[in-house]
């Protein structure tokens, strides 16, 4: 089954079991849709019985683990969703996991590589490939220079501009 990254906890907060959590989607309030999750490594499911926001971060507490001790072990671990609590996303839009991998050609057909990374950069994110050779290719993740993802074929058509990949 195919998981997904929501956040990373970075801290706990009050002695209560509160952690501090940076969300890791654009979409904050996407935790008020949530019941559950998962911590990295652990097969458990963790029920969420609060959730607070404060500045960029989200202070969350789960069923049962109302105690600092109880969760200090979690600092630096990730909460993950399964596949059945993706949520639908707009089109055009895609989860970076699902990026992440692809194969990268250019219109003409050339392989340039496979997805490394996507960089959050301002307005809009960019794609970093990893191009034969092991140089580091980064394209804007704009329909100007990104014309099609093909999620099924596993594979992104890119239109640099001159300089881009050289």
């Amino acid at each position: 089954m195919k998981s997904l990254r929501v956040g990373q906890i970075v801290n706990t907060h009050g002695i209560r079991g509160g952690l501090k959590v940076i969300p890791l989607t654009d979409y904050d309030e996407r935790f008020e849709e949530l019941k559950w999750v998962y911590i990295e490594g652990l097969e458990e499911k963790f029920y969420i019985t609060s959730l607070q926001y404060q500045k960029n971060n989200l202070i969350i507490t789960f069923k049962g683990y109302q105690d600092i001790n109880l969760v200090e072990k979690f600092k630096g671990k990730y909460l993950i969703i399964d596949e059945t609590q993706r949520r639908q996303l707009p089109e055009d839009t895609y989860y970076i996991a699902d990026i992440l991998g692809l194969e990268v050609y250019t219109v003409e057909g050339d392989f340039l590589g496979k997805i490394k990374d996507v960089l959050q950069a301002g307005s809009n994110e960019v794609y970093l490939i990893e191009a034969v050779g092991g140089k580091e290719i980064m394209i804007p993740a704009v329909k100007e220079f990104v014309p099609e993802i093909d999620l099924k074929n596993k594979r992104i058509t890119v239109k640099p501009i001159e300089g881009m990949i050289e």
